[in-house]
């Protein structure tokens, strides 16, 4: 398994150094300063260099999905394709107005292979299996997109993107994704199943009864990450997954979206714990469980818009935030550059 470089410490401690000498009260700037040294560090550079964000979806279709738990159909995701596609998707808009690298990757939605040019085909199989009475996937399964999600990050990296961003459009993979977290932090599932899609307290509890018959069932099956993310996970979050951990291998930071994204990161921190070092907490999403998953990977969320779209889209807004303290950091003064004496 290919090693994940560590955060470089001393351009971290020379970039706190250059935020005390800039033309401010020490701490002015507050989180912004956090975040301009905490891209240093991975930088490998003091003063950081402009962002350049590439966004992959990936869209895939949960077999648990025929057991209504979500407020919307299993074939809503094949339309979601079509959205993503011409760039009427909400993440789509968003990779625009940031001027994001943008790609779609269909990993396993069921239907007809959607057809255009901008919408790459890497179907496992039309959907996982219904995790509740079975395993979502094999373990080949799991391998495979793991290694497409591996791929795409490589890709994105060799295209020059300096940070990434995974989205994920699946009807069901709320289901899927408290399933993970439950199997990852042994919290309850009470605490972690939300409304996902908008579900009503009738459907939210249909949908934590399908959760507890799933961890049930898979209860002697989750011994390794793989193994949980076979047993519970979807094809378009092991995908994340793969993206995650090869972003953390390549030294580029990934800025994690909402609550499937929260389950994506734990799978890899628990497969590589290094990982972690690599991951930045976009937003707070509103979906019951993303707050306790964050705190189990001790991630401080930048933003809490009372979102919880997907798609990558919190983390989308986030970016032009960080581009700001990057920019302070790199384009304000210092006092000795201002002619201002002893900081006063």
């Amino acid at each position: 398994m290919t090693s994940i470089p560590i955060p470089n410490q001393e351009h971290y401690q020379s970039a706190r150094a250059r935020q005390d000498q800039l033309i401010k009260p020490t701490g002015a700037l507050g989180k912004l300063e956090d975040i301009a040294c905490w891209f240093a560090a991975r930088q490998r550079r003091t003063i950081p260099d402009t962002l350049k964000p590439a966004i992959t979806v990936f869209a895939a279709d949960h077999g648990v999905a025929q057991r209504n738990v979500s407020a919307y159909p299993p074939a809503v995701t094949h339309a979601m394709l079509s959205s993503l596609a011409t760039g009427q998707a909400a993440i789509a808009v968003l990779a625009r107005e940031i001027n994001a690298m943008y790609s779609v990757v269909d990993v396993g939605v069921a239907g007809e292979p959607y057809q255009a040019s901008n919408v790459q085909s890497e179907r496992i199989a039309p959907g996982t299996a219904d995790l509740s009475t079975e395993s979502a996937m094999t373990i080949h399964q799991a391998e495979r997109a793991l290694e497409i999600g591996a791929r795409y990050a490589s890709q994105a990296v060799a295209q020059g993107a300096t940070l990434l961003i995974a989205g994920e459009v699946g009807i069901g993979n709320t289901t899927s994704a408290a399933c993970l977290i439950a199997a990852i932090t042994r919290l309850d599932a009470g605490m972690l199943v939300g409304s996902g899609t908008g579900l009503d307290a009738k459907g939210r509890a249909h949908k934590l009864d399908i959760v507890k018959q799933a961890l049930d069932r898979a209860a002697t099956h989750t011994a390794s990450p793989l193994q949980i993310l076979s047993e519970l996970g979807g094809f378009e979050i092991a995908a994340m997954v793969g993206y995650y951990l090869q972003a953390a291998r390549s030294g580029v930071p990934v800025l994690l979206d909402g609550y499937i994204s929260a389950a994506a990161a734990l799978i890899a921190q628990r497969t590589q714990p290094a990982s972690l070092e690599w991951m930045l907490a976009s937003h707070q999403s509103t979906e019951l469980g993303h707050a306790l998953a964050l705190e189990h990977l001790q991630l401080k969320p930048l933003l809490n818009l009372n979102m919880r779209l997907g798609e990558g889209s919190g983390a989308a807004v986030a970016v032009p935030l960080i581009q700001a303290a990057l920019r302070l950091h790199r384009e304000m003064a210092t006092f000795a550059e201002a002619g201002i004496p002893d900081g006063g």
